[in-house]
This record gives C-alpha cells, sequence and structure tokens, in this order.
C-alpha cells in the first residue's frame, strides 16, 4: 500500500472504496469492482489522480481488479484494439487505461508478470501510443468526437500524456516518422501536432546522423530546431547576430538553404522569421525568392509585387508567427497576390481595430502567444497560411465542417470575398449573410452547433467560425420542414451561387429512408466519373455529404467534404480527390475502405478513394440538373450495382430501402 497522506475527499474515497473491493466475497466482489472503477474514473483526468493511481496500480492487480475480464492476462491483449475499448466509455475506457497503467508499472520494473516480461510490456505501450496519437495529442478524429464525451475525452488524453512521459520511445521511430510524413503530406494550416510529435522526438529520442533509421526523423527536428548548418548551437537571438557576418554568396547559400528545408515538409523555424527579416531591412531583395522556395512563377510575382510584400513581411512576420511564411511563398506561387481586391483587403486588414472579443479567441487559439505579436499580426499570419494553404484547414474539435468547408472554398475560388468577411467579424465579431432575399446577422440568431468552441484552430477560423456556424444553423432552421435536404437551399446561400442548382440525395424526409440508390449513383457517375461525363473536369468543389462510419462500417453520422476533382491514379485506377475538413485526412471508414493522403496521386491537403469506394458512402452532392438526364444512360448497371452493395453492407443498415424510382 503507498505511503501516502490523503487530504482530497477523492482520494480518501479511493483508499476506501480499494479497501472494501479488496476485502470483497466473490458474491459482492462485482459491485464493489464497479465502484473502484468510478473512483478511478474521476480521478484520471488529472495527473495528481493518475500518479495515485499509478502508485496503487499493483494492488489493483493483486486485489484481482482485472479477474474475470478481456484484460485478466496481459499477454492476450492487442494495442490496435485498444482504441475502440477506449471509444466505448466507462467502463471499458476506465478498466482499459488502468490496463495500460499496469502494462507500464511492468515495464517500468514496479512489479512482474509470469505471463508478460518487461520488453513486452514497453512495446505493448509504445505501440499503444503511435496507434493513438489523436489521444496523446488531444485532437480526436471525428469518428472519435461522435462517439466520446468530453470527460473521456479528457481522461483519454491525460492518460496517454502520463505514458508518454514515462516510456522510451526508441523503438518506435519508423512509425514515427511514417506518421510524420503522412501528417506533413497533408500541409495542415495548424501544425501544432506534427511540432509535438517533432519536440517529444528531440526530449526523449536520441538520434544518430549516420543510422539510415535515425536519418528520416532528423530531417522533421533540423527543419525546426537547424534548418541551415549556420543555426547550429544557436538561438534565434544569435543567429540574428550573426548574419551581418556573411558575404552576398553566404547569405545567398543560407537562403536556398533554408527555403529548401521548409518546402520539404512546410514547416517553418524561428529562424526563417530572422533571415527574412534581415534580408527585407538590408534590401537584399534577389535573396527573398529563394528563401522562400519560390518557383519561377512565384519569383516572377514577387518582383512584380515587392512593394507591397515587403510592407506585408515587415508588418506580419516574426519569429513566434515565422509559420506563416509558407502560406505567404504559396500565395505568391498561386497568384493571388495579383488580384486588386486582394491587394486592397489585406491593406484594410492591416489598417483596422480588433474587436476585444475576436483578440481574446485569437490569444486562445495561440498556444504560447508572445508579447511582441499582436493579435492583428497573428491574425494576418493565419490569413497567408489560409490563402495559400485551402487544403490544409482543420475543424479542430468541433462540429462545423461547413464552416471549414466554406472558408477553404472561399480560399481557393473568392479570396478577396474571404478577407473582406474576415475584415467585418474581426472588428464588429458579426457577420450578415443573404438568405432567399433576407437578412441573416449571426448577433441577432440563437446558438449553432458548438456551444463551446474548441480553440485548436488558427486565427481565421476561431474569427470566423462562431458566426458562421451560427448563420448556417439559422439557414437549415429556416430550410427545414419541406420534405428535402435542406442543403438543397442552404450550401448556395453559405458557399456562393457557384453551387449547382441540381440537388441529389439519397435519404427520402418523408419516408425516412433510402430511396432509388441506383438513380442517386447513375447521377453521381453521369456528373463526376470521365468516362460518363464526357471526360470533363470539375470546375468548383463540390460540397458533398457522406456518412460517417466506424472500422467496422457502421453507420456514426453526417460529415461535410468537397469533392475537388475525379482523375487517374498512378496506377491507373479513378479515385476522388476530396478535402476533409477534420484535422487528419486519413481514417478507417470499414469495408478496407480507408482514405489516403499520399502516394495516390494526391495534391498537398487533398484525400483519396477509388471511385466506387467514395460513391459508397456519400449521400447528398451538387449537380447541373440540365445536363444529368441524358447522361445518366451511359452508366453501367454493373457499377451502380457494386456502389449499392457497398452501401447497404455499412451505414445502409440503419436504414430501410425502397425501390420507389424518383424523376432526377
Amino acid at each position: 500500500m503507498p505511503n501516502q497522506t490523503i487530504t482530497d475527499n477523492k482520494e480518501q474515497n479511493l483508499q476506501e472504496v480499494f479497501h472494501d473491493f479488496s476485502l470483497a466475497s466473490k458474491f459482492t466482489k462485482f459491485d464493489k469492482a464497479g465502484k473502484l472503477l468510478g473512483q478511478a474514473d474521476l480521478l484520471m483526468e488529472s495527473k495528481e489522480g493518475l500518479t495515485l493511481l499509478y502508485q496503487y496500480i499493483k494492488d489493483f492487480t493483486d486485489a484481482g481488479i482485472f479477474e474475470g475480464t478481456a484484460w485478466a492476462d496481459p499477454s492476450k491483449l492487442v494495442p490496435r484494439l485498444v482504441s475502440g475499448t477506449l471509444k466505448s466509455g466507462h467502463p471499458n475506457s476506465t478498466i482499459e487505461l488502468l490496463s495500460e497503467l499496469r502494462i507500464l508499472a511492468i515495464a517500468e520494473k514496479h512489479f512482474q508478470s509470469k505471463s508478460f516480461s518487461q520488453n513486452e510490456a514497453e512495446n505493448f505501450i509504445q505501440e499503444v501510443i503511435v496507434s493513438n496519437l489523436e489521444f496523446v495529442f488531444n485532437e480526436p478524429l471525428e469518428e472519435t468526437r461522435l462517439v466520446m464525451s468530453q470527460h473521456e475525452l479528457n481522461k483519454v488524453h491525460a492518460v496517454f500524456r502520463f505514458l508518454s512521459e514515462k516510456i522510451k520511445l526508441d523503438a518506435i521511430k519508423e512509425k514515427l516518422a511514417q506518421e510524420l510524413t503522412l501528417i506533413c503530406a497533408q500541409r495542415p494550416v495548424v501544425t501544432e501536432g506534427p511540432r509535438k510529435i517533432i519536440a517529444l522526438i528531440k526530449e526523449k529520442i536520441e538520434l544518430d546522423p549516420n543510422r539510415p533509421e535515425d536519418w528520416s526523423l532528423l530531417k522533421f527536428q533540423r527543419c525546426i530546431y537547424r534548418p541551415t548548418e549556420n543555426t547550429a548551437d544557436k538561438n534565434a537571438a544569435e543567429y540574428g547576430a550573426f548574419l551581418p557576418q556573411l558575404s552576398t554568396n553566404e547569405l545567398k547559400n543560407e537562403a536556398s538553404q533554408m527555403g529548401k528545408s521548409m518546402a520539404e515538409f512546410g514547416l517553418v523555424s524561428q529562424y526563417h522569421a530572422v533571415l527574412l527579416l534581415f534580408l527585407i531591412k538590408n534590401e537584399k531583395f534577389a535573396l527573398v525568392p529563394p528563401c522562400l522556395a519560390l518557383d519561377p512563377a512565384g519569383e516572377a510575382r514577387w518582383k512584380m509585387h515587392r512593394e507591397f510584400v515587403t510592407d506585408l513581411i515587415l508588418q506580419t512576420i516574426h519569429p513566434y508567427n515565422a509559420q506563416c511564411i509558407f502560406g505567404l511563398a504559396k500565395m505568391l506561387e498561386k497568384g493571388i497576390l495579383s488580384r486588386d481586391a486582394v491587394r486592397s483587403g489585406l491593406y484594410n486588414l492591416s489598417t483596422v481595430k480588433i474587436h476585444p472579443e475576436v483578440e481574446k479567441r485569437i490569444l486562445k487559439s495561440t498556444k504560447t502567444p508572445h508579447e511582441s505579436v499582436s493579435p492583428k499580426q497573428y491574425l494576418m499570419g493565419a490569413l497567408f497560411r489560409v490563402l495559400g494553404q485551402p487544403l490544409g484547414l482543420g475543424q479542430g474539435n468541433n462540429p462545423t465542417c461547413q464552416s471549414a468547408r466554406g472558408i477553404s472554398m472561399w480560399s481557393q475560388h473568392a479570396p478577396a470575398k474571404l478577407i473582406n468577411m474576415v475584415q467585418t467579424a474581426a472588428t464588429v465579431d458579426d457577420l450578415s449573410f443573404r438568405f432567399e432575399g433576407q437578412e441573416i446577422k449571426a448577433s441577432e440568431t440563437g446558438k449553432g452547433l458548438v456551444q463551446n468552441l474548441d480553440h485548436n484552430l488558427d486565427a481565421v477560423s476561431v474569427t470566423l467560425v462562431p458566426l458562421l456556424d451560427r448563420i448556417y444553423n439559422e439557414m437549415m432552421l429556416r430550410a427545414s420542414g419541406r420534405g428535402e435536404d435542406p442543403h438543397k437551399w442552404v450550401n448556395p446561400a453559405l458557399y456562393g451561387q457557384w453551387v449547382q442548382i441540381g440537388f441529389a440525395s439519397a435519404y427520402d424526409y418523408p419516408s425516412n429512408a433510402i430511396v432509388d440508390f441506383e438513380g442517386f449513383t447513375k447521377i453521381f457517375y453521369a456528373m463526376c466519373h470521365p468516362l460518363y461525363n464526357g471526360g470533363h473536369r470539375l470546375i468548383y468543389p463540390n460540397p458533398v455529404g457522406i456518412f460517417i462510419t466506424s472500422a467496422k462500417g457502421e453507420m456514426l453520422g453526417f460529415h461535410a467534404v468537397s469533392l475537388h476533382r475525379v482523375d487517374k491514379d498512378p496506377k491507373g485506377i479513378f479515385r476522388v480527390y476530396f478535402v476533409n475538413p477534420n484535422n487528419e485526412g486519413r481514417q478507417d471508414w470499414g469495408q478496407g475502405i480507408k482514405p489516403s493522403v499520399f502516394g495516390n496521386g494526391e495534391n498537398y491537403g487533398e484525400s483519396s478513394l477509388p471511385f466506387e469506394e467514395f460513391a459508397g458512402r456519400i449521400y447528398a452532392f451538387h449537380y447541373n440538373n440540365l445536363e444529368a438526364p441524358e447522361k445518366m444512360e451511359t452508366v453501367p448497371n454493373e457499377e451502380v450495382l457494386k456502389v449499392k452493395k457497398i452501401a447497404k453492407e455499412s451505414w445502409g443498415r440503419a436504414y430501410t430501402w425502397l425501390e420507389i424510382k424518383k424523376k432526377w
């Protein structure tokens, strides 16, 4: 028994319920175990509580807390099954986490198990950590948010943080390198996730540049902590003092190294901001393109708009706001700054006073705000990233996929509109939209889908999302009760009139059933598949509604994505390339359907699936209703039946299916 004076009531309660459990007969053991697990559940959200539970874990084990359960023999446990158990909630999640503490205690030699060695325990914890990085960094996937309460999320995150602080991570180098590669392949606007992994590697894992298996991780580490040879053993201030010593040729080499480091993974170091500001202030303008790793088009636009971009850099960029440099580089390459309206909008935004409530949200979203960086600088920097990396937008842990999807679409196809929207929201903390001839003000509506905003977002999103969410919800309320999916009217009003008028939905509201799925699928093929639509490409992103399914293919809910293009992948397979406004585009949708983000022809930020697999998860999309009828007949029935089989064997099990034919 731990020799600890218990002062907190919860701790005293733990002692009491454990005492009762340890003395219980076999007839009362189950009831007493439930009370012990209840106390453990309460303690798991805090580090102090976890430390106490860890001290007791051997006593819990010896007293039989795991006996008669699936966790009785640790040698039979499977790391990849841990996630599903955690999502099932208390008491299963609590006993699962206690089991992790038990295995950690074995790994740390606090006690021995006859069936589980210290080495096996270490490997188990390592695999569990890599398989559950969403919990380690508290960035749960869409499926996870839907099935777990906030208490459960907090509890699980606290335990994984506890585990990651104690376990040796050397054995998971290859898995971590793969994880970082796939996260960075999505070029996220918010980079705290990969930065946390890289910081964890720096702190916990010793890397040898002479070992090939270490080199890939070392490259990630160096892109943040040592992007050039001259940054070695210098902090940002020392590096700034060192730069004046370099010749023009040496500075050219420095700029080139810095640009290549950023371009490789899309991650920017503090040193990059120091160098870029030095080059601007010392009028080394010819060295800015290599410093930003600009392609020829980007370099031409830099030369064209040098004075304007120079002012933006001096006003916005700071070592503690450096990640926006990557966004600025991509803005130049995309040609966004060549639009008069965009330059005017950015200039106007740089002159406004930000509303105090918006400032609070911006600073709260910045994990470690620096006193030298103003909320406006954070907002401008985030806008650079959003405009330069529109496919890297995420919604954090919020049910706001529609808002995130809108910001992504506007940044691609209406950047000046987005900038103007940001300016209005930033200055008055309000937005106004027109819906069917009537004005909707965010400030005059009820609450949206978000009750408590999770601030794991960029500064543009925390400025806009609370307002967009309320406007979206109000539009949905006004369009409900019409016997059809309200998105038919809401999507064009929210996103823009370029959204097609035709709207196909597999779900029939009056009958609460799936109606004419074959016709629905034929329209999707006829409008989007190059073999049946005349080889046409999509012009604008299509706002598509999908069914979210678990790794077992079970129906969980609905989600909004943007369908961007359909094309052949390197193997010649037609794939749908889409943007998922989650923070993570890789998920397991069951039936072997796993969207990929890398290696199948994806652009940075896209997810992709073979056409029929994506078609088997959608329930609504927009289309050209004037062109669809004549093209539907070209779609073969065997393709439709393949999609129907995928659908009926997954989310379709939750619905009644009617074979009524609709007029599309």
